[in-house]
């Protein structure tokens, strides 16, 4: 069984470390359908940037599910 104190602190863990990366891709979506609408010639420099930044948000949101199952499996 579970110490309920180390689920809540998993849960929470991997709740606020994804709240952070799901705005940053949204933010740089908007931003790079923006700038592709301004200078559609530049799509693919934009397109490639774009992907770079997403990847590098996502990561941050793995850490936070590496963090919650390091505190299910290894604390509890």
């Amino acid at each position: 069984m579970i110490n309920p104190d180390i689920a809540f602190a998993a849960t929470l863990a991997i709740a606020i470390g994804s709240v952070g990366p799901a705005i940053a891709i949204g933010i740089i979506g908007s931003k790079a359908t923006e700038a592709i609408g301004r200078n559609p010639d530049a799509a693919s420099k934009i397109q490639t940037s774009m992907i770079l930044a997403i990847a590098f948000a996502e990561a941050i949101a793995i850490y936070a599910l590496v963090i919650s199952l390091i505190l299910i499996f290894v604390v509890a």
